[in-house]
């Protein structure tokens, strides 16, 4: 495919389904330079489309009475009882407005025991936790309503999440090229791939923790999506009765107005839809109910900021698929002002550090007036002020820490961490020459 080779993805997977058919391909390689085809049998790390098996797994629950959608979590996990987010329900937690927010969804990616630690363990932790919002008031994406839902999963069925999946979907739906990651690696599965200063690199494994399991921890083929997609397109009572899965595939509420449970919902175009990113690879589920279509589109890289980007590959493969217009040129020229006006700072302070050394003679002549010693003292505090936006507000625009950051973007993290070093370091280093070089130079009269 002449996209693939423009793009800086080493492989593509796709499945298209209409009315019941499915057909599916793999392009390109497992690992960028290895050599090894991929197939529409491998498995690909699928991210938070995850969240729509957690959700299907939940809706089982309900139909079989061990549970029910208004139930305050605090009923089936009883850490939550005592606890802050005590009124939260189960149906709040499918539709992401349960007050969690986004970076405390992804708290575990600066958590050292993230590998450690169940899906249990973890809801109790989880359950000392103040919301963000309060319960049913505003709509914000959490991973820890999944995390949650996971340990409910558990608590209901006496099974752990991946038994579980394996079982009650994997197996009636002839999905045997998937499974619930709970290890880096997975025989025969893609290799993820990071951004890379315009380009990607391999990455030694991917991520694995049980406690993300649920909300993204998922890896299937391209076939095995394609099975999936049709058993929601079919209309029938199978795994879920097809009222459920209409519920499912249905704004879910004035307060979550563009998602259902466990996916998203684009009322003006009827699509239903889950994207998934996980450090290493993106996905693609798109669904066109009425028209009974729907694609998933696989890539083994993350795209860059602006460079090495994978979204116009991946969308214009499913707008292809469905009959669309892709409207994206892939120009992205914001986040290549973002990611070049980051980049530039670190070579950048190393430059002022040789200006600084070259002029230190005029520095040292600023210590005999106070708008001298001004100007030598408020760059410091400018620059600690710098560092310390770049390390903790500015991650948190893109909905983590700086530590979330090195998984998904480690090349602009790296340039941000080299920033909040040198800024500083450049401050002290103009301190250093004013006041420790030639120290008896203004009292000589010598500049």
């Amino acid at each position: 495919m002449a996209e693939l080779s423009q793009s800086v993805a080493p492989a593509l997977a796709y499945a298209r389904v209409e009315n019941g058919e499915i057909t599916a391909k793999g392009f390109g390689e497992r690992t960028k330079g290895g050599g090894d085809d991929v197939t529409s049998n491998t498995p690909f790390p699928i991210g938070s489309v995850t969240k729509s098996f957690t959700a299907l797994a939940i809706m089982q629950l309900v139909e079989a009475n061990k549970l029910k959608l208004n139930d305050p979590v605090s009923q089936h996990l009883p850490a939550f009882a005592e606890g802050p987010a005590r009124d939260v329900t189960v149906h709040q937690l499918l539709n992401h407005t349960s007050g969690f927010s986004t970076v405390q969804g992804n708290s575990y990616h600066s958590s050292a025991d993230a590998s450690q630690i169940g899906l249990l363990e973890y809801a109790e932790e989880l359950a000392q936790v103040v919301p963000t919002n309060a319960p049913g008031t505003d709509w914000e994406y959490s991973n820890a309503n999944y995390q949650i839902l996971g340990a409910v999963i558990e608590q209901k069925s006496g099974q752990n999440y991946p038994d579980y999946i394996e079982e009650q979907i994997f197996k009636p739906l002839g999905m045997t090229h998937s499974a619930v990651l709970i290890e880096p690696n997975l025989a025969g599965m893609a290799t993820g791939h990071h951004p890379w200063f315009g380009s990607v690199r391999a990455i030694a494994g991917n991520e694995a923790y049980p406690i993300n399991a649920p909300a993204g921890g998922i890896a299937a083929s391209a076939e095995d999506m394609g099975r999936y997609l049709a058993m929601w397109l079919n209309g029938e009572d199978d795994i879920v009765s097809a009222t459920t899965k209409a519920a499912m595939m249905t704004a879910s509420g004035p307060t979550s107005p563009l998602y259902g449970l466990g996916w998203s919902v684009d009322a003006e175009n009827g699509a239903v839809y889950h994207t998934g990113l996980v450090p290493g690879a993106e996905a693609l589920a798109s669904m066109m109910p009425a028209e009974k279509k729907g694609v998933v589109v696989l890539v083994n890289a993350n795209g860059g900021l602006g460079f090495a980007d994978t979204w116009y590959l991946i969308g214009g493969v499913a707008a292809r698929a469905l009959n669309q217009t892709h409207d994206d040129d892939g120009s992205r020229w914001g986040a290549k002002v973002a990611y070049l006006s980051i980049a530039i700072l670190p070579p950048l302070f190393v430059a002022l550090a040789f200006v600084s050394w070259r002029q230190r003679s005029a520095l040292m002549a600023k210590r005999g007036s106070m708008s001298g010693k001004l100007s030598l003292w408020f760059p410091l505090v400018a620059m600690c002020g710098l560092a310390w936006a770049l390390i903790w507000p500015l991650p948190n625009i893109f909905g983590g820490s700086i530590a979330t950051l090195q998984l998904y973007q480690p090349d602009f993290a790296l340039c941000l961490i080299a920033t909040a070093f040198l800024a500083p370091a450049w401050a002290v280093l103009r301190l250093a020459l004013a006041y420790l070089s030639g120290k008896d130079s203004v009292s000589t009269g010598k500049s």
